[in-house]
């Protein structure tokens, strides 16, 4: 009988703890993808922008593009 309790007791903390960690681990995979879809839609805004610059005025595109590698204007 107190083999069958203690494993209960077992199994009944490895559940709470496993839907602790899977809990936390959604929220928080929930958050990274938040994230990285709002690094995509700047990143589309970015190159949009950039690709009507380099259209309009190839030069300053690439004053932008050099400023970006580093190199002197």
């Amino acid at each position: 009988m107190r083999l069958a309790a203690s494993l209960a007791v077992v199994a009944v903390l490895g559940y709470l703890a496993f839907r602790v960690v899977f809990g936390v681990a959604g929220g928080i995979v929930g958050i990274l993808l938040a994230l990285a879809w709002f690094a995509l839609k700047i990143l589309l805004v970015a190159g949009l922008i950039y690709w009507l610059l380099s259209v309009f005025s190839p030069e300053t595109a690439k004053k932008v593009r050099d400023s970006f590698r580093g190199e002197s204007l």
